[in-house]
């Protein structure tokens, strides 16, 4: 439905990064599967307090050289993938001028993913490789290389994907998925 999205031009990354990062970390205790302090142990260290964006890191290589990896490795692990082609100037906006609506289950406005990750194209190198019915699949040129900036990254991908975190692999944390991310040139989240 591309019709109905915005454009990624009109959304601030750091704003909706902050905004999301809000709503996830927020403590229903009424509502909540979690207690308050397990539901803090999650986003830990930084609890409820958005730690801002990381900082964008440099890469050696050509972004498009890690992406024709990525890609080659991807089709490898799944050989039913299908190209699609969209008239866009990157990956990034080709994910709201395709109308993917991945992310539904926590916002129908894909413009505003496109936006984070066209900032990831500028800060890490990033690349989409791949978008599926509610996975997405980037390459990335310049990883986070230590604990505090991956820390930073994790935060980032918290906001945009809880469930990488949430459902992901144990334990459950940010800290724990920090680890998976040093140094990782692909990154993948998929929206439950």
């Amino acid at each position: 439905m591309p019709e109905r999205m915005t454009s990624p031009a009109s959304h601030d990354p750091a704003g909706l990064l902050e905004e999301w990062w809000a709503t996830y970390t927020a403590v229903d205790e009424d509502d909540d599967m979690l207690s308050a302090k397990r539901r803090l142990a999650v986003t830990a260290p930084f609890g409820q307090d958005w730690p801002g964006i990381a900082p964008a890191r440099s890469g050696a290589t050509d972004p498009d050289e890690p992406a024709a990896e990525y890609a080659q490795v991807f089709l490898t692990d799944r050989p039913q993938s299908r190209l699609g082609l969209v008239a866009a100037a990157t990956g990034a906006e080709a994910l709201a001028v395709a109308g993917w609506c991945g992310p539904l289950n926590y916002d129908n406005d894909t413009a505003k993913f496109s936006a984070v990750i066209r900032d990831w194209e500028h800060r890490f190198g990033a690349r989409v490789i791949a978008a599926g019915f509610s996975t997405l699949h980037l390459s990335i040129a310049a990883p986070p290389m230590n604990e505090d900036d991956a820390l930073l990254v994790a935060a980032e991908h918290f906001a945009i994907c809880p469930d990488n975190i949430w459902q992901g692999d144990r334990p459950y944390t940010l800290t724990g998925y920090t680890e998976r991310i040093i140094g990782a040139h692909g990154w993948d989240f998929w929206w439950d």
